[in-house]
């Protein structure tokens, strides 16, 4: 069964331009390097200022649960470690 995820993000006033500079470097990287993963994109609220979420969907929870435990998806991460400003919130879907 796929599993679909919503992963929402709110970044830092200040980091909002680093950050969509290097997202899309850290998306490609998980679709190329980690197997299993159907979809990772990125998109910005238009009601909510500095909130983004990742829409992510994986072939199975196994795809799902090595997501981020590659040393591709660290090295990729690094220069996106401050620009949180709060822990993101993650919601998990069944495929039907």
């Amino acid at each position: 069964m796929s599993i679909g995820i919503v992963a929402k993000l709110v970044i830092k006033a200040d980091q909002i331009a680093h950050f969509e500079k290097h997202f899309p470097k850290l998306a490609a990287v998980v679709l190329a390097e980690e197997p299993g993963c159907r979809f990772y994109a990125l998109h910005r609220s238009r009601s909510e200022e500095h909130t983004y979420v990742v829409l992510e969907q994986y072939d199975d929870e196994a795809a799902f649960s090595a997501h981020g435990r590659y040393d591709a998806f660290k090295a990729a991460n690094e220069p996106l470690k401050d620009c949180l400003a709060a822990a993101p919130s993650i919601e998990v879907f069944d495929g039907v």
